[in-house]
């Protein structure tokens, strides 16, 4: 059905301006003042905001960790999605080393199709380069349009990659027209600093963040960076947490390496401290890179403002307080690694960035959304409001003042990292490719009404056509 939105303000990583939105077909048909359509569903918007759909690149739904597995799936991930204004997210497909990379590709199908209720693709891991592996990946970038990779530098033992296979993966990259994505900690001296604080009876959940130092991202940074110079290939880095790894980032941004940063709300408005909770509460701030002093907040505010840093991901890995942080009771490396974040990502930019003044409006929208859309071959058709884009919308109230809780959130999770946070703008109706999942803040969609997205190569735009071809 023909929908449209009247009367609201329009905005864009570039522009601001009031119009109205006419959606046909599930696209965005007619932007402009005073629209009519016969037919057409009205939708008043009236003093609230239209923003593209954010898009989140940076989740782990129903992921195996630790012996057990994320609690929120496809499902409960995407609607809590849903209701935080986001409308497309990028999950991790984790893969195994001697096993075909399209056998994880299948599982991670398997467990998203007919659940998701917004649009959805994939990254994949790859843990070893070898002739297989390289046979492979032309194949999954055809087939599957999945054009991001992600190596791990840290976890050792479990899912970490030497530095040949970060480096030839760079080099295919460049060659294939895939971007590489890193967890940049290094995992040998996390590995080393970890055995110590063991043997010492150091076993409280304060030790993860001691164990994983900011110099340990610093350096794992800086290295990715200057193999990503050397191979002349593409860099994404993801959940940067502090100081040290910006200026990596913005190091080699200055000498015209093709690098980019991702950081996360935790890291915005979280702190160290958290891990220091009494009765074992620390337990719920485990995540890696671990939650840092203070001072390293202002650092990437900064670098969101002055682009050292381009966009924001929640790293959405929820585990239940009770049942799956408690395994690491007298022994924080036991700890599932992830914290609740997905439904919050954009409304605490807003808060936080917007309406205290760290960020524009239209830099908001960029950071959540435009960005990520050109860096991971979603763009034009998702990222942006512009006739024949998707009508991948989000109706935006600048005025509504919450408390974050886990009493009214809508993860499956049973706390909310940013308990007690008092935030203001909400999203209010969400609309993805032209049909309400959220409308006046109630769930409206449906389960599977999210469709699996093939994205384009690493600096090409998503066509029509390509869209069109979303399936599975």
């Amino acid at each position: 059905m023909k929908k449209l939105i009247k009367n609201g303000t329009i905005v864009t990583a570039s522009e601001t301006f009031e119009a109205d939105l006419l959606i046909e077909d599930g696209k965005i048909a007619s932007i402009g003042a005073n629209l009519s359509s016969s037919g057409a569903e009205m939708v008043d918007a009236k003093g609230r905001y239209v923003f593209p759909g954010g898009i989140d690149p940076h989740t782990h739904l129903e992921m195996p960790f630790g012996g057990t597995v994320s609690k929120d799936d496809f499902e409960s991930g995407t609607i809590a999605a849903a209701y935080g204004g986001t409308t497309t997210v990028i999950d991790f497909c984790l893969t195994k080393k001697g096993e075909p990379m399209q056998s994880s590709i299948n599982e991670w199908h398997a467990k998203s199709k007919d659940k998701a209720v917004i649009d959805y693709g994939f990254h994949l891991m790859i843990g070893e380069i070898n002739d297989d592996v390289l046979a492979e990946i032309p194949k999954v970038i055809a087939e599957e349009g999945i054009t991001s990779f992600k190596v791990f530098m840290a976890y050792k033992n479990v899912f970490q990659a030497d530095d040949e296979t970060l480096f030839r993966t760079l080099v295919t990259a460049k060659e294939l027209g895939g971007l590489v994505m890193v967890h940049a900690e290094n995992g040998d001296v996390i590995d080393y600093l970890t055995k110590q604080a063991l043997k010492k009876g150091q076993t409280d959940p304060i030790y993860h963040a001691l164990t994983r130092p900011p110099e340990v991202e610093g350096e794992a940074t800086g290295r990715a960076c200057q193999l990503t110079g050397l191979a002349n290939s593409q860099l994404y880095v993801v959940h940067v947490s502090c100081e040290n790894a910006v200026e990596k980032i913005a190091e080699a941004r200055r000498k015209g390496f093709d690098v980019w940063g991702e950081t996360c709300p935790q890291y915005l408005v979280l702190d160290q401290t958290a891990l220091e909770k009494p009765n074992f509460e620390g337990a719920k701030y485990v995540w890696s890179p671990p939650l840092r002093e203070k001072h390293h907040q202002d650092v990437l505010w900064n670098a969101l403002k002055n682009g050292d840093l381009q966009t924001l991901g929640s790293d959405q890995c929820s585990f239940d307080f009770k049942g799956q942080k408690e395994l690491g009771r007298g022994d924080f490396t036991k700890i599932p690694n992830g914290g609740p974040i997905i439904e919050d990502r954009v409304s605490i930019l807003y808060s936080e960035g917007v309406e205290q003044g760290r960020i524009s409006l239209n830099q908001f929208v960029d950071i959540t959304s435009t960005r990520i859309a050109k860096l991971f071959g979603l763009y034009p058709q998702k990222g942006t409001i512009a006739i024949g884009a998707d009508a991948d919308l989000v109706i935006f109230d600048p005025t509504i003042e919450r408390t974050i809780s886990a009493d009214s959130h809508h993860m499956a999770v049973d706390y909310n990292a940013f308990e007690g946070m008092k935030v203001k703008g909400e999203p209010v109706s969400v609309l993805s490719r032209g049909e309400f999942v959220i409308r006046d803040k109630q769930f409206v969609g449906s389960r599977g009404q999210g469709k699996y997205v093939k994205r384009a190569k690493y600096g090409q735009t998503l066509t029509s056509d390509a869209n069109e071809a979303i399936s599975k």
